[in-house]
């Protein structure tokens, strides 16, 4: 399976963030990237983590209603510009960018960068047509291969990682 985030809606309250946290923590469910934006009301959380499947039925027994997105990723040159140069040439090839994720993982000791559009099949088309590397020798990308190279981390550490 390719690279996913998972979408949660939450009361913008607090600890409602340290909920979902620790509903991951418990296990073990290692924490790639993470977003929030919130209004005075709501807060929406995006996360990659290192075991999709496995954090949906537990954020779904813990009463929380996540949605999953597909993404891809891209490695970018570590310097300024180097992501407008994807957001251009998705532009141009009109594929609209519905999330953006810079990913904690490196390639190469170049950033990765990792997000959906309205059409991913078109997206991948035109940025290697542009020459944009995808990460791990041009196969998508998992969730899994993000964490797959990180140091052990014991496991009375792993809440600090949400």
């Amino acid at each position: 399976m390719g690279l996913r985030e998972i979408s949660l809606t939450l009361p913008n309250r607090p600890g409602a963030l340290a909920g979902v946290s620790r509903t991951l923590a418990k296990d073990r469910i290692n924490l790639a990237a993470i977003s929030v934006d919130s209004t005075v009301s709501r807060g929406r959380v995006r996360l990659v983590v290192s075991d999709p499947d496995r954090a949906v039925k537990l954020l779904e027994a813990a009463g929380y209603n996540p949605e999953v997105r597909e993404l891809m990723a891209v490695r970018l040159e570590d310097r300024s510009g180097s992501f407008l140069r994807v957001l251009e040439t998705l532009a141009k090839a009109k594929v609209n960018i519905q999330s953006v994720a810079i990913l904690i993982a490196r390639e190469s000791n170049q950033p990765v960068v990792a997000f959906s559009a309205t059409d991913l099949a078109q997206a991948r088309k035109v940025l290697r047509r542009a020459g944009f590397a995808m990460p791990i020798n041009d196969r998508p990308m998992s969730n899994s291969d993000l964490l797959a190279g990180a140091p052990t981390i014991p496991g009375e550490s792993v809440g600090l990682l949400l």
